[in-house]
């Protein structure tokens, strides 16, 4: 892997990690709990606690995406970074940059 394609995967995932910052604010305001003062109505208060477990769920995939981020930028310079953990073959390019985060090539990542 080149310099130049190190520092492109180094940017994106510099902007990926701040996006996903913000995604979860998002989730942790979308999880607060739901105060049973609230007159909301019985069934919009059902309503609101599906949506809160949906929610939970995106704020943990979120979080561990955020996660497996910063340690893939740790990983950056090592000389493994791109090769895939299973197969030891390069993972193209185009993955690295479309999910920098994942370890593996398309065909070991099933």
């Amino acid at each position: 892997m080149t310099p130049k394609e190190k520092k492109d995967i180094n940017k994106i995932m510099l902007e990926e990690i701040e996006l996903t910052k913000k995604s979860i604010e998002k989730y942790r305001e979308l999880t607060k709990p739901i105060a049973p003062e609230n007159a909301i109505g019985r069934v919009s208060r059902m309503d609101a606690i599906n949506n809160k477990s949906v929610n939970d769920a995106a704020l943990k995939k979120a979080e561990q995406k955020l996660k497996n981020l910063k340690i893939a930028l740790g990983n950056l310079d090592n000389d493994d970074f791109g090769i895939c953990a299973k197969c030891h073959n390069p993972i193209p390019l185009g993955r690295i940059l479309l999910v920098p985060q994942n370890r593996f090539c398309v065909n070991c990542a099933v």
